[in-house]
């Protein structure tokens, strides 16, 4: 049987991403930990598929760090959703300290987020292959990979969301990609300033790599376009 983790301290919480899971996966076991200690030992006997994990459990405000050291000591690659109260505009830190594959802030999705998220992920976890450079570009591209997407042989570190939303300009590049066509790939909010944030937030990411990093055009009250040279 395939088995996932929930590591949450607050039970109601916990109980309610378990039934979420079960519901769509009764096929699944689900462990349930709520404290570090717990949730470290779990992690070193167990080879599981996925981890959902909150940063803060009881009194320690960063043992979800250390969790998610303790599974990469591991070796195994396990995918880990971070499902937090922390502001979701700090993601990018959390992302990059604990190697995350997405985030959630608690009060800010519905069951439907959280069950396409981690299906998502579970998928990609399962099915994980080293993408193929791209031919003709600097970029190499699997949305479903989390050793993707590659700039220049480089990782770009992005949860899944804004990794949608980047193939998506990639796929159409040249093109002007209208907010519309944006929201069917964003899970929530789907509204502009929304979708400006990810492409901040993607832009940042690929600065971080490459401080000239200009691909990302934004054309005013239509949408955004992936050039291959820039701007």
């Amino acid at each position: 049987m395939i088995k996932v983790a929930v590591i949450e301290d607050d039970i109601p919480t916990s109980k309610q991403l378990k039934d979420w899971i079960l519901a769509a996966r009764p096929d699944l076991q689900v462990d349930q930990w709520f404290n570090r200690d717990d949730a470290e030992a779990a992690i070193a006997r167990e080879d599981y598929a996925l981890v959902t994990l909150d940063i803060e459990l009881g009194r320690e405000r960063h043992a979800g760090v250390a969790v998610i050291n303790a599974i990469n000591k591991t070796g195994r690659g396990t995918p880990v959703l971070v499902v937090s109260a922390m502001p979701a505009a700090i993601y990018r830190s959390i992302m990059k300290a604990l190697d995350a594959w997405d985030y959630l802030q608690k009060t800010s999705f519905e069951e439907a987020d959280f069950i396409e998220t981690f299906l998502e992920i579970l998928r990609a976890g399962r099915d994980r292959q080293t993408p193929a450079a791209a031919p003709a570009s600097e970029l190499a591209l699997d949305p479903l990979r989390q050793s993707t997407p590659l700039w220049r042989g480089q990782r770009v570190n992005l949860p899944l969301t804004a990794q949608r939303i980047l193939a998506t300009l990639y796929q159409r590049r040249g093109e002007v990609v209208s907010y519309d066509e944006l929201f069917a790939v964003v899970k929530s909010g789907r509204n502009r300033d929304n979708i400006r944030k990810h492409i901040s937030t993607i832009r940042e990411a690929f600065r971080e790599l490459d401080a000239d990093f200009d691909r990302i055009e934004n054309v005013p009250m239509r949408g955004f376009r992936w050039t291959e040279t820039g701007r």
